[in-house]
């Protein structure tokens, strides 16, 4: 009665969201390519390829969640060297990253809308044997009808935000059922499994296995590209500070703070790198307003000696570019609410700093800050006063990060713990 009602009313929803759904899309850009697989049309020659493969299916969002399954998929293909999968995603950021990333044995696609028509006919085209859901893409019509068809389903990495348990449990009743289906849930901390208990899911399906994206292990960095970069322009001498992830504020606060330190480090460098990229004629038109010199990652680099600040307009890089930082702010907790990954700069070894709202990631936070691996602020002051301590104290910086790591340690083996439960679950036939 459940799934009747959602898809007699997901029409009527698809209306009323429609015009914000093409709106990112259309600033996002990219959209129209592929566009028929988010309806469930596939190509012939797709169809015929996927056929006999019966790969695993792993469905992420964007590009964060497209690197947590790349990794669990190579780790899936070191213990099935060869099983196949498909990787559905439902940004045009992420399908790009994927593409980019993704080797030869997993097709690139995009997510069907949840809607029961077009999810039948992409599991007709797919065929899976065993779907994986990363973080928190547990979409009744995906779920029912792998449910149905006896298919395996596992929410890896999962992630349950104090906004999302809160309405979760209040409409208890309506996600307990979808939730039940579930045949393994793998959480990233002890505390997880009384919560996702409490939503209606078995103990004995919930596994502490850590968390994939924070796993040390097979953490490839290569910071051959922005130091490149960095050369043809002539500031790869500088000192940097880098902003990752930021989002609408943050860049002119971090411009504010660059401009008060660079008074006492006169190397300094501000490199900025937005969440998102559609953004980056808006946030250079404030930093030139205020009379910042700038350049673009992707403008033809040519030597510049009075540049304050790089902007970084492309995506899948970000890991990268923290190789190169002195010092890193975790955008989306300074103005804004939830927080982005602070575990990438942490591998890369690099000091990171963050504002009070990391929400989504704030068992992480809490223990980064108790352990003294990462410096919380709650205002432009403090955060200037913590940069310009860290940048006079190059010790200070190398404890911050070793603290950082042992508690990054926590979560080691995560991906390989998570690739044997996955591989269990399929059926032997």
């Amino acid at each position: 009665m459940i799934r009747f009602l959602y898809n007699l009313l997901w029409p009527l929803g698809l209306i009323f969201f429609l015009p914000a759904y093409l709106v990112k899309m259309f600033r996002r850009g990219g959209y129209r390519k592929k566009f028929g697989q988010r309806l469930g049309i596939y190509e012939p020659q797709l169809g015929a390829r996927l056929y006999w493969q019966k790969p695993i299916w792993l469905h992420a969002v964007s590009v964060g969640e497209v690197t947590i399954a790349l990794k669990l998929a190579g780790q899936i293909r070191a213990l099935k060297p060869d099983q196949d999968c498909v990787l559905t995603t439902t940004t045009t950021t992420g399908f790009a990253f994927a593409n980019q990333n993704a080797p030869n044995w997993i097709e690139v696609m995009y997510s069907p809308l949840d809607f029961w028509p077009f999810m039948r006919r992409a599991f007709a085209t797919i065929r899976p044997k065993a779907i994986v859901l990363v973080e928190a893409e547990v979409w009744p019509n995906l779920v029912a009808e792998a449910h149905n068809r006896k298919i395996p389903i596992v929410l890896v990495n999962a992630r349950l935000s104090p906004r999302s348990e809160k309405r979760f449990r209040m409409f208890r009743h309506f996600v307990s059922p979808i939730f039940q289906m579930l045949d393994a849930v793998c959480v990233q901390n002890l505390e997880d499994i009384e919560r996702w208990n409490a939503l209606g899911i078995q103990v004995g399906r919930i596994h502490h296995v850590g968390s994939i994206k924070y796993d040390p292990e097979n953490v490839e960095v290569d910071p051959e590209l922005p130091r490149e970069i960095l050369a043809g322009f002539g500031l790869d001498k500088r000192t940097v500070i880098f902003g990752g992830s930021t989002h609408r504020g943050e860049e002119k606060v971090l411009a504010e703070v660059f401009r008060a330190l660079k008074r006492d480090f006169v190397d300094l460098l501000l490199v900025l790198a937005p969440r998102h990229t559609e953004r980056t004629a808006e946030v250079l038109r404030e930093l030139e307003s205020i009379g910042f010199h700038i350049a673009l990652r992707s403008q033809l680099p040519a030597p510049d000696p009075f540049l304050d600040c790089l902007l970084i307009d492309s995506t899948g890089e970000l890991r990268d570019w923290y190789s190169v930082a002195t010092i890193v702010f975790i955008g989306k907790s300074l103005l804004a609410r939830g927080g982005q990954n602070p575990a990438e700069a942490i591998l890369a070894g690099k000091p990171v700093l963050f504002g009070l709202h990391m929400e989504n990631f704030a068992a992480l936070a809490n223990t980064l800050v108790a352990e003294r691996g990462a410096v919380q602020v709650n205002s432009a002051t403090e955060l200037r006063r913590s940069m310009s301590n860290l940048l006079a104290n190059p010790d200070d910086r190398e404890k911050m990060v070793a603290n950082a790591r042992k508690v990054l340690d926590a979560h080691r083996g995560a991906t390989a713990r998570t690739a044997r439960l996955v591989v269990d679950l399929i059926p032997s036939r």
